[in-house]
């Protein structure tokens, strides 16, 4: 079988900075991981095929490390091509990187067009696993809108996958406090949540093999594309207004000296201004 895997590399959300002119996150010289919950859906990825075999492959749409070998000018630094790296060294066989200076400041429905098409190029896997959501964006839309794009099944919030039988899937997603069990015709695609699995560690000689794994890169010369739904002109989604986050001064009240009734009333008081009461 045929695993596709999509991944996104993230700014680490403790050191986490917004351009308040454009509203966009500051990813340049940020420090940068694997978003964690695509690390469960790796974990599914890998766990499947070592079970009834296959293939898994790594997709993700970011810049490029630099200047090489089939790869197009540099154009930022190397998150994208890191987290890749990352995945081989925890047991992915393809990483391809999606990049072009035209798919820059995409939202979500951008990016899951692009994704699309460029997984419609390598070939239609017979399982797509995302993460549920992303921790710099939370919105959770990546996977069921790639779904949508290619025509697809899709299952959001997998907590427990059963592979019955070629050509099906059985998923347990949650639903808010309960829980229901869906059966999937392939190819689909399936959104994990954190509780799905505990993601392996990376090996030895993955670690050691993975600067040697060859990257295939994908631009947008290379896709099918409508070029008015890719980039900043195919995302709608429109920031207005970014406001910093002051918390507010703490004060401390201390009553002395002062009968009860006083004392009531101050402190009354007190709690109306910070609108408790």
């Amino acid at each position: 079988m045929k695993f596709l895997v999509c991944i996104k590399q993230v700014v680490d959300t403790s050191k986490m900075e917004v351009d308040l002119e454009t509203g966009r996150l500051k990813r340049n010289n940020a420090n940068s991981i694997m978003n964690p919950v695509d690390l469960n859906a790796l974990e599914a990825a890998l766990s499947l095929r070592d079970r009834i075999g296959g293939t898994v492959t790594v997709i993700t749409m970011g810049p490029p490390r630099g200047e090489g070998p089939g790869r197009p000018p540099p154009m930022g630094p190397p998150q994208a091509e890191a987290v890749l790296r990352d995945a081989v060294a925890m047991g992915a066989d393809d990483i391809y990187l999606v990049t072009d200076r035209a798919f820059g400041g995409a939202d979500t429905l951008a990016t899951s067009y692009t994704l699309a098409a460029a997984i419609s190029k390598i070939g239609m896997p017979d399982l797509i696993f995302c993460g549920i959501e992303s921790i710099d964006s939370n919105t959770a839309q990546i996977g069921p809108e790639i779904a949508a794009t290619l025509g697809i099944a899709d299952v959001s919030g997998a907590s427990f996958i059963s592979f019955e039988k070629e050509g099906g899937l059985i998923v347990t997603r949650q639903n808010g406090s309960s829980a229901e069990v869906v059966e999937l015709k392939l190819p689909a695609v399936v959104t994990v949540l954190p509780e799905l699995n505990k993601p392996r560690y990376s090996s030895i000689k993955g670690i050691l093999g993975k600067g040697d794994a060859e990257l295939h890169i994908i631009t947008a010369a290379d896709l099918d594309i409508d070029t008015a739904r890719i980039g900043i002109k195919g995302s709608p989604t429109q920031v207005k207004r970014v406001r910093p986050v002051v918390p507010p001064q703490k004060e401390n009240l201390r009553i002395e000296e002062k009968d009860p009734q006083e004392s009531v009333d101050i402190l009354i008081e007190a709690l109306r201004k910070i609108s408790v009461i």
